[in-house]
């Protein structure tokens, strides 16, 4: 399978945006959406945008799902269970690289530093990444954090074949250090962090040692479909995002109103607990120097390729993907549409 998009329908899909009546996609256009997990508050934003009618203004009649894990994401898009989806973009990289034939393409990033950590309680005998020798670890296998612990491991110096794993579903990850059955656990700290929270264990009885603190510069969250979708549909995936960043945008605005839209579709939703998470996500992976600069999905060249080297040495693969590989920027709105 051709590794690019195809030059000529690059250009016709640029040239389409141009034009406002034709880069429109048709109305009602459906997209299947998948999350990278629950719909929680760094993911308010999607269900804002889809109640504000954000993507009914962009022609597009979306479903969205939520996750299991950014490990899954990939997996599901690649198998046609979605047409799109978000997920940290290193398990995603990961995938691209074990499965070059899956077709899967990168087409916006909104995370501009990654938010994976290992997490271990603060009283307890971990003390550093070393530490972590001979404990045990609980994570689903989907989970973006277990994924990319080798990668850790490598750059903080830990022997990784020297650390357990006990394979739980989501919602038991957290369960299981709170009840000492794990020594710690892996994950985005909106995830792990804020749910350990929530489970009585607030962040100062937390050990939070960021993959980003021990020699692991990686990006964040991204878009990803497959290729054939996308050379299909240039309009949709182009609309689907120009709703997603507006929503975005809009979300860090109007946080308030973005968690209260979420508390109207998941009425279980802790106000208190997915407004301070929406907050750590958007202080510490969206908002950046750089994307202040440049604006969302605006990445350092230099530095993702140095990401996507990072991912494939830790996994003992052979640096061969270059960012033209993995990704376009052909389906992004306008950089004033990106700016927070």
């Amino acid at each position: 399978m051709n590794l690019h998009l195809s030059r000529r329908r690059l250009m016709a899909g640029s040239a389409a945006l141009a034009v406002p009546h034709v880069a429109r996609a048709q109305a009602g256009a459906k997209l299947r959406f998948a999350l990278d997990w629950a719909k929680q508050g760094p993911n308010a934003y999607v269900t804002m945008g889809h109640e504000k009618g954000f993507f009914r203004d962009a022609g597009i009649d979306a479903t969205v799902d939520r996750g299991f894990g950014s490990g899954r994401v990939p997996t599901d898009i690649a198998a046609g269970a979605y047409d799109m989806g978000q997920a940290d973009i290193n398990p995603v990289i990961k995938f691209m690289a074990e499965n070059p034939g899956a077709g899967l393409v990168i087409t916006g990033v909104w995370g501009d530093r990654s938010l994976l950590c290992a997490v271990t309680r603060a009283e307890g005998p971990v003390r550093a990444p070393k530490d972590l020798e001979g404990r045990t670890l609980a994570a689903p296998e989907s989970d973006a954090g277990r994924q990319l612990f080798p990668a850790f491991a490598k750059a903080a110096g830990v022997d990784a074949a020297r650390v357990n794993w006990l394979t739980v579903s989501p919602e038991l990850r957290e369960p299981m250090l709170v009840q000492r059955r794990a020594d710690g656990v892996t994950g985005a700290i909106t995830s792990v962090g804020m749910s350990l929270k929530a489970l009585g264990m607030d962040f100062p009885q937390q050990r939070v040692m960021y993959y980003r603190d021990h020699g692991l510069d990686l990006l964040g969250t991204c878009y990803v479909t497959t290729r054939a979708f996308a050379e299909r549909n240039p309009e949709v995936v182009r609309n689907a995002q120009r709703a997603l960043f507006r929503s975005l945008v809009h979300a860090n605005r109007n946080r308030a109103e973005s968690i209260a839209m979420l508390k109207k579709a998941e009425p279980l939703t802790d106000v208190a607990i997915e407004t301070e998470r929406q907050a750590i996500s958007m202080e510490q992976q969206v908002i950046s120097d750089h994307v202040k600069a440049h604006g969302l999905s605006n990445p350092d060249r230099a530095r993702f390729q140095r990401a996507i080297e990072a991912v494939e040495t830790a996994y003992g693969m052979a640096p061969k993907l270059k960012v033209a590989d993995i990704y376009t920027d052909s389906f992004l709105p306008p950089v004033e549409e990106r700016r927070l």
